[in-house]
């Protein structure tokens, strides 16, 4: 049971947003090089969370790097992980990002969904389309493109890959988006930044908290249909 009501996102209006989807373009998944720890702030009482959401949040030791609890408290309830009833009227088995809303949405059957916060690109570097998850990983090692180093220098000393751990780039776990047999260079992928969830902040790809996205890619079978409108 969902904690909150859905966002409002007519069936009618996301078919509408799917007629007009281009191709992925290609483009480099970042951000900034490293994952950026969420820093302290006035945020409100965690004794008002539910602690069904904490649990969803919480440490995970058992990682090969062992992940910390997220601080949910600095996110908005919306974006909290919840099965929801399924506003896009796509099949059991498929992924789609509403990027109006922050939404990631992996559709359930008998006409639900699994409902994630996320956070998008900024301005210059956002993407729509469809594909397919190729294959997934695990700790992945992030390769920045070339055209991206060139666009940020710093990243030079990642160009034959940036070691798996908790400021990866790519952080727990990514799954990668291809269109047939092309990598589109796009990724779902996680992040420790909870301030970064229902923002645009990332070049390009779409990223999820560590719980969340440790949670999608047990879910998502390889080969799954993505759509991103």
């Amino acid at each position: 049971m969902s904690h909150f009501s859905d966002a409002t996102l007519s069936r009618r209006a996301f078919l509408t947003g799917l007629t007009g989807l281009g191709a992925l373009t290609l483009a480099g998944c970042s951000t900034g090089g490293t994952a950026r720890l969420a820093t302290a702030a006035v945020t409100p009482a965690r004794s008002s969370i539910p602690l069904d959401v904490l649990a969803m949040y919480a440490a995970r030791p058992e990682e090969d790097y062992p992940v910390p609890a997220a601080d949910i408290s600095m996110l908005q309830p919306a974006y909290w992980r919840q099965e929801v009833a399924n506003p896009t009227g796509e099949r059991e088995g498929r992924v789609i990002v509403d990027t109006a809303n922050y939404f990631l949405y992996f559709t359930l059957p008998e006409g639900r969904a699994m409902r994630y916060g996320v956070g998008l690109g900024r301005a210059g570097f956002e993407w729509s389309g469809k594909g397919h998850i190729a294959y997934k990983r695990k700790w992945p090692v992030w390769t920045p493109p070339a055209e991206m180093i060139e666009r940020q220098p710093e990243l030079e000393i990642y160009r034959n890959g940036q070691p798996p751990g908790l400021l990866n780039a790519l952080g727990a776990r990514a799954l990668y988006i291809h269109q047939g047999s092309r990598d589109t260079l796009y990724r779902l992928h996680g992040t420790m930044d909870v301030a970064s969830i229902g923002k645009a902040v990332s070049s390009g790809c779409v990223r999820l908290l560590f719980q969340d996205v440790i949670d999608l890619y047990e879910r998502v079978p390889n080969g799954a249909p993505i759509m991103v409108v």
